[in-house]
């Protein structure tokens, strides 16, 4: 039995991992607009889809009154995860740990610079954002989470020709 050669210093018959560097796990976060925001209270994780835009350190979002915030006002340390998959040996995947505040625009100053600011982001994800028109209009709380660390991974599959 013959073994194929590598291709580029991998074994072109076997998909290859590795970690991504801050430059490539920047990109994917700003590439995105949905992620998975995970938080804890005492013992249960909780995760939930959300629209989102990156932005310098920070990960804008908008979301709705209720237990989420709940929690986090108990806890506001966060993991936020973004996936991009093409198949089962071809993905790019990004953990972002930090602490995740909401933006009142009734507070200081710089509160409402933040709120502000946030808002114009998520509005060009989607443009309506608190208007009359806004598709989702029950997600009123604009929050951000500061991205403290953050790690990446990748696979890449077999090298063409590969077996």
């Amino acid at each position: 039995m013959t073994r194929a050669k590598p291709v580029s210093g991998r074994d072109a018959t076997r998909p290859s991992f590795r970690s991504l560097d801050r430059a490539e796990i920047d990109a994917v976060l700003r590439h995105n607009r949905v992620g998975r925001i995970a938080f804890s209270l005492h013992d249960r994780v909780d995760v939930e889809p959300i629209h989102y835009v990156y932005e310098g350190e920070w990960i804008y979002g908008r979301t709705a009154p209720g237990e989420k915030l709940a929690k986090l006002a108990h806890n506001h340390w966060v993991a936020f995860e973004v996936d991009e998959v093409a198949g089962t040996f071809d993905w790019r995947s990004v953990v972002a740990h930090g602490a995740f505040y909401i933006l009142d625009r009734e507070g200081s100053a710089l509160d409402r610079e933040a709120w502000e600011h946030a808002l114009a982001l998520l509005r060009k994800l989607v443009p309506e954002a608190l208007t009359d028109a806004d598709p989702t209009r029950f997600r009123t709380t604009l929050f951000r989470i500061h991205v403290d660390e953050a790690t990446g991974r990748t696979a890449l599959p077999p090298a063409e020709g590969g077996a």
